[in-house]
């Protein structure tokens, strides 16, 4: 098959697998590893071999930044305890757990089993949160998973790193690995914070909307990158930034820039984790061509065992972690009380993904000795095996869990706050109002006007947060009818542009002009 032909093959099996998991209601990463498994086995579809740096220094960075940037950071404040234990202690003891698994059941020698517990202790966080958001999951339960997985990702190659020195070079140090640990931590984070400081000067200084969202977009390779040069985490680096830049961003962008950032990120964000995760997909052939020699019913049984500790080890992980401190200490337990469907939706969030895969292919070919690294074939189909059973297992299952248990995202007191901010905005405006009213070139009539409109808003938001259910449901239906009159009217407008347009009377850049004022007319109706 020619290339242009198999090119245009793949892309329009992930156009058609992304379609097909919306119908279907299947999480779409699961889908495109699926079709990407299927894909690899078509006759005539070219090899793709995934490379090592493709993930951990071209996709990876842009998305960490992304998953930081968009994270609130009070909600990771509240939760640092929980977060801390998963995405420190459960990585490390998930690579002990298969360490000894590799090295008693399968026969490993120590230094290779630790490489193989390093490789699939970290988390995949798309798998598990695009699942949870289409869900409506607690947002507790979001920013938790999604803030191990921030981190997870660091701690765990990092060990890594260290695990395949000892192999490579044939010795290990428990107390420089340590020490080495926290300097790397520590430089990632120092890092991302110079950066972010550099960064948000430059940021101020620019006034261009396509600049901006550029200079955002390399921002988290301008972390990463010196991070892994100097032997720090650039994955801490990047998060760090990311952090950084999310809490400074409104005071130095335009609200254009915003708009055109948050659609950038979206598009972008979504692109990448497809294309990685059919990339997955894609590398059964070369997971097979590595293992021929090996016995393949032996290896499909050693990847169920690994996959199974995988599983177990966090089960058994976050139950004692969310519920011993709180047996242990009162005020935490009256402060702070577990819910267990909570618990077991977090601790049923395991998948595995690229960034496994990747480290699974970065590992050397052989020791200083000359010596072929021990086990290389047999942890590149282990790891395999375990993103493709979590994902399927895990990821299949966790939607009907959540809906077995109940769990509804619906959190009356972040809403509050959400229609309290709506009000105390809607306030300052109307005080600004009157402090201008003097000023010459405010007309009466024009601050008039302005002020009905915040005045509804005004009393939108106060009949939301009232006692009054009756009235305040009274005032959202009258506010749905108001919603549903405008949109009609913005809908004429709409198809009156694609008349004139359409008949010569205004061109197309004036017609898209014109549209996109009305689509944030029709934007604002959701406030």
């Amino acid at each position: 098959m020619d290339l242009e032909l198999a090119l245009t093959a793949i892309l329009g099996a992930v156009v058609a697998m992304l379609v097909a998991a919306q119908l279907l209601r299947v999480p779409y990463p699961i889908l495109l590893v699926v079709g990407g498994l299927g894909l690899g086995l078509v006759p005539g579809i070219p090899s793709v071999e995934l490379e090592p740096d493709l993930v951990l220094v071209i996709l990876l960075p842009p998305l960490l930044y992304a998953a930081a940037f968009f994270t609130p950071l009070r909600e990771l404040r509240r939760n640092v305890r929980a977060i801390s234990l998963l995405a420190i202690g459960l990585v490390l003891a998930t690579m002990l757990s298969v360490a000894l698994v590799a090295h008693h059941a399968l026969g490993f020698a120590w230094g290779p089993a630790f490489v193989l517990g390093a490789i699939v202790s970290p988390t995949d966080p798309v798998a598990a949160t695009a699942i949870a958001r289409r869900l409506g999951v607690p947002t507790r339960i979001v920013t938790i998973v999604e803030g191990e997985s921030l981190i997870n990702d660091g701690t765990a190659l990092v060990a890594y790193r260290f695990a395949v020195a000892a192999v490579v070079t044939g010795s290990f140090s428990l107390a420089e690995a340590t020490g080495q640990f926290f300097v790397s931590a520590l430089g990632g984070i120092a890092v991302g914070v110079a950066i972010g400081a550099v960064i948000s000067v430059i940021r101020k200084r620019l006034d261009n909307p396509p600049v901006e969202v550029t200079v955002a977009l390399f921002t988290a390779y301008f972390a990463y990158l010196p991070a892994e040069a100097i032997g720090v985490s650039g994955v801490l680096a990047a998060v760090t930034v990311g952090v950084f830049m999310g809490r400074l961003t409104s005071k130095l962008t335009t609200p254009t820039t915003r708009i055109q950032g948050d659609a950038v990120w979206e598009i972008i964000v979504f692109v990448l984790n497809s294309a990685l995760f059919v990339l997955v997909g894609l590398q059964l052939p070369a997971v097979l061509d590595a293992t021929g020699d090996l016995d393949g019913g032996a290896l499909i049984l050693d990847g169920l065992l690994v996959g199974a500790t995988v599983i177990v080890a966090r089960l058994a992980w976050v139950f004692p972690a969310t519920y011993l401190p709180r047996f242990a200490f009162r005020s935490l337990r009256e402060k702070d009380p577990p819910d267990p469907r909570d618990t077991l939706i977090v601790a049923w969030t395991g998948m595995r993904g690229a960034v496994s895969l990747a480290a699974a292919l970065a590992v050397p070919l052989a020791t200083d000795s000359g010596a072929p690294f021990p086990e290389r074939e047999e942890i590149l189909f282990l790891a395999f095996a375990v993103i493709l059973m979590t994902l399927l297992v895990q990821g299949l299952t966790l939607p009907p869990l959540i809906r077995l248990l109940g769990v509804d995202g619906y959190d009356e007191t972040l809403e509050a706050e959400e229609n309290g901010a709506r009000l105390r905005t809607a306030e300052s405006a109307l005080s600004r109002i009157e402090e201008l009213r003097s000023e010459e070139w405010v007309r009466t009539e024009t601050a008039d006007r302005v002020r009905n409109l915040y005045q509804y808003r005004h009393r939108r938001f106060t009949s939301r947060l009232g006692d009054d259910d009756g009235e305040a449901t009274a005032f959202e239906d009258r506010s749905m009818g108001y919603q549903r009159l405008v949109r009609e009217l913005l809908d004429a407008q709409r198809a009156t542009l694609v008349e004139l347009r359409n008949e010569g009377q205004i061109d197309d850049d004036m017609m898209r002009r014109l549209e996109r004022e009305l689509d944030h007319e029709d934007s604002r109706l959701e406030i």
